[in-house]
């Protein structure tokens, strides 16, 4: 007997870094897609419904963002991960917008130094990009690395966006 798929609720935003997918569970955000390639996997593996309704404080959120109005979000999140992985995302989320640390810096404040690569596992299967802001971890040579499957375009966007919109407050 095939295992019922869940149901989810979704909604296709665009945006400066084209189209996301904001996907939510009865329970909250559970992921953002960026890619489509991951988005088309997810709708293999779930039973989705189109709701712009259920997905509206996600939508003005993330519209916030990329307008600038908003530099933190206000959601509630429904995401499985190892107390580790959890542990690496609490740490991204003190990141301050606009600002970029290390894979390194990361590890250090987390009170893991030789964890460098598993942050790096962490960031790469972090489902909420944007909310959970892992474009602003890059190399310590300051490069961008491995983002969204190597989608650095993305992410610079992204870092781009938010030093740009801080630079304009401070004029």
């Amino acid at each position: 007997m095939e295992k019922e798929k869940e149901k989810l609720y979704f909604y296709k935003l665009n945006t400066i870094i084209g189209y996301i997918y904001i996907i939510k569970s009865k329970k909250g955000l559970r992921s953002i897609e960026i890619i489509e390639d991951n988005w088309l996997n997810l709708k293999n593996r779930h039973q989705l419904k189109e709701s712009k309704e259920v997905c509206e404080d996600e939508i003005k959120q993330l519209k916030e963002y990329f307008s600038g109005e908003r530099k933190s979000f206000d959601l509630i999140l429904d995401i499985k991960a190892t107390d580790f992985r959890k542990k690496v995302w609490v740490e991204l989320m003190n990141i301050p917008y606009g600002e970029v640390r290390s894979y390194s810096d990361i590890a250090k404040a987390i009170g893991n130094e030789k964890a460098v690569r598993a942050i790096g596992q962490a960031n790469k299967a972090n489902p909420i990009p944007i909310i959970i802001p892992c474009h602003r971890v890059i190399g310590k040579n300051e490069k961008l690395l491995g983002y969204a499957g190597n989608h650095t375009d993305i992410q610079e966007k992204l870092i781009d966006l938010e030093r740009n919109l801080i630079k304009k407050v401070e004029v």
